[in-house]
């Protein structure tokens, strides 16, 4: 009966609308109070036991599958309102007794800097009776101007065995120079005086074959050998970092000898740069004047002094291109030669290409050219390369009409660099020594003895090819080694007369300790031709051509530090002792050796 008023009761509190949240709440808990008290009420009953077996098969179901979002999405995430936190140290003593240790920088060890001076002196004497000397001093009077000067002197005695004419040498010579280095403009003046004595000692081997023992050593104790050559140079240079005129070249040159030949050098070479179409083209003039005379000719048969002289007007334009790896300079050269004795004027167009292209960068360099140049031949050019020629030259200039070549260079490591070229050059008037012939009378001059040379001229053409080496090996050790062969074609002379066929040559340099250092060279010169007769014999059949040998000459040094100031050095040379004849009839001295020291200092 009591569930029956439940039943009633809550049938009727149906009837009501219970849509309120409170009402819903409150109808749960008074439900839940009156089911345990109903339970408590049976449980008060007797109601029995009973036991009911519910038998039922199992039914399972499949839910309905859902798909997972990839990315969820967070529907709060926008609304979220960020803290701001904030961060705060609180400072607290610690007590500590680390000492932490100071840092060194690392770094590449830098070598101590060479100190530089600006003036030294040497001083070597050897056998021989050899005598070398040099000083060399500089000031600066201020911040723009300064002077220096340069002493040089070598002789030697001579002694050379089996020769019975005088043969030392003696050379001496002094500059001075005053210039001054301004903002865009450098220029100076220098003056110069040198004095060379050397002997015509190279008397022919068979000399006096139609003498008689006494009649030769008379006539060989009547040659006075001695030439004496004398230079007076004035000159000087300026250069400008701004407008068209770039630089400019004065030299002057007065030369004399003992036998009253004389001869005047005057040059002045102007550079300028115009720019034409965005193209700067440079402009170098030439003035190339030579003027002298010998008093007698090589038989002393002439009334007047033998006179000549040149005058040499030229200018060469060119421009350089450079693109890419290309660099290409374009020019040409304009001469024209007034002889003043001979009167004899042409006009030269001489070519001025040159070309190189980086065929892989630095270590891989072709180049290319095709020059010309009409070269002033003067009697002391002639005598700086022969001291022993006769003063009775014939002087002309000589017409390079060009100078084909092509090479490659480069690197073949980081160290070691090469150079290879290969040229075809041809030359009007090119002028070579030959020896003179002679005679054995006593009215003879004292270079007319079969113990000088002299020059002709010959149209040549000669194919040259050249190679070059150099590196470094290690820390302080260097080599380069040299050589060229030739190959010479003559139109009117026998021979390419006292020119080599082959010429080598190789250095090594390196450092043994921080105050011993060492060098060696060697070099080769191959065979060349020569030709001299005695005109006092008849010949069945003249004689031809001589044949000088190919010598080997090695020289080596050793030097020693003493410090920064002071040097002391060891030379030797034609170690082989090789007598060897440069020119016929000519042998050199045999093995030299050298004691010396160079000291360096400031003012």
């Amino acid at each position: 009966m009591m569930i029956k008023n439940i039943k009633a009761f809550i049938n009727k509190r149906t009837m009501f609308s219970a849509h309120s949240p409170l009402e819903r709440i409150g109808m749960g808990i008074f439900l839940l109070l009156l089911s345990q008290y109903t339970f408590a009420q049976n449980k008060q009953g007797n109601i029995g036991t009973e036991v009911v077996n519910v038998v039922k098969p199992y039914a399972p179901t499949i839910s309905d599958a859902f798909k997972v979002k990839e990315v969820p999405v967070i529907t709060n995430d926008e609304n979220a309102k960020k803290e701001n936190v904030k961060y705060s140290i609180l400072p607290f003593p610690v007590a500590s007794t680390f000492l932490p240790s100071k840092g060194n920088a690392q770094g590449v060890e830098k070598a101590k800097q060479v100190r530089l001076f600006k003036n030294y002196t040497t001083l070597g004497i050897g056998n021989y009776g050899a005598l070398n000397a040099e000083l060399y001093v500089t000031d600066d009077l201020n911040n723009n101007d300064y002077v220096s000067g340069m002493f040089r002197h070598q002789s030697s005695r001579g002694g050379l065995k089996d020769v019975v004419l005088d043969n030392g040498f003696y050379d001496t010579a002094i500059d001075l120079v005053y210039g001054t280095n301004e903002e865009g403009m450098a220029w100076n003046v220098n003056a110069g005086y040198q004095n060379q004595i050397y002997n015509w000692y190279g008397l022919p081997a068979n000399f006096g074959n139609t003498l008689t023992l006494q009649e030769k050593m008379a006539l060989v104790n009547s040659i006075d050998s001695q030439q004496s050559y004398n230079t007076i140079k004035l000159g000087g240079t300026i250069a400008l970092e701004e407008g068209i005129f770039s630089n400019a070249n004065l030299e002057f040159n007065h030369f004399s000898d003992a036998y009253n030949s004389s001869e005047n050098r005057f040059l002045l070479t102007p550079t300028f740069k115009f720019d034409v179409m965005d193209e700067a083209i440079k402009t170098k003039f030439i003035i190339d004047y030579v003027g002298g005379s010998f008093k007698s000719n090589y038989l002393g048969t002439n009334t007047e002094a033998l006179k000549y002289g040149y005058t040499n007007f030229g200018i060469v334009p060119s421009f350089e291109m450079i693109k890419d790896d290309w660099t290409l300079n374009l020019g040409a050269g304009l001469m024209y030669s007034k002889g003043t004795e001979n009167k004899t004027n042409k006009f030269y167009v001489y070519p001025s290409v040159t070309a190189s292209y980086k065929v892989v960068g630095d270590l891989m360099i072709f180049y290319a050219g095709a020059i010309g140049d009409l070269q002033q031949n003067t009697y002391k050019d002639l005598v700086d390369t022969n001291p022993f020629v006769s003063p009775t030259l014939e002087i002309k200039p000589t017409n390079e009409l060009y100078d084909i070549h092509a090479g490659l260079k480069g690197k073949l490591a980081s160290t070691v660099s090469y150079d290879i070229k290969a040229s075809y050059t041809y030359d009007e008037n090119k002028a070579l020594f030959l020896s003179n012939d002679y005679t054995e009378k006593s009215t003879n001059a004292n270079y007319a003895f079969g113990n000088s040379l002299h020059v002709v001229y010959d149209d040549m053409k000669t194919i040259r090819f050249y190679g070059e080496i150099k590196a470094d090996l290690a820390k302080g050790v260097t080599v380069g080694v040299d050589g060229t062969l030739s190959s010479y074609s003559n139109k009117f002379e026998k021979e390419a007369w006292n020119l080599p066929a082959i010429q080598l040559n190789s250095t090594l340099d390196f450092a043994i300790t921080e105050k011993w250092f060492a060098g060696v060279n060697l070099f080769y010169v191959g065979e060349r031709k020569d030709q001299q007769i005695n005109t006092d014999i008849v010949y069945v059949v003249a004689p031809g051509p001589i044949t000088l040998d190919g010598y080997l000459d090695l020289n080596a040094n050793v030097r020693f530090k003493y410090n920064e100031r002071f040097t002391a050095f060891v030379k030797a040379n034609n170690i082989t002792n090789n007598g060897y004849q440069k020119w016929l009839n000519y042998p050199v001295q045999g093995f030299q050796l050298m004691l010396g020291a160079n000291y360096k200092f400031d003012f």
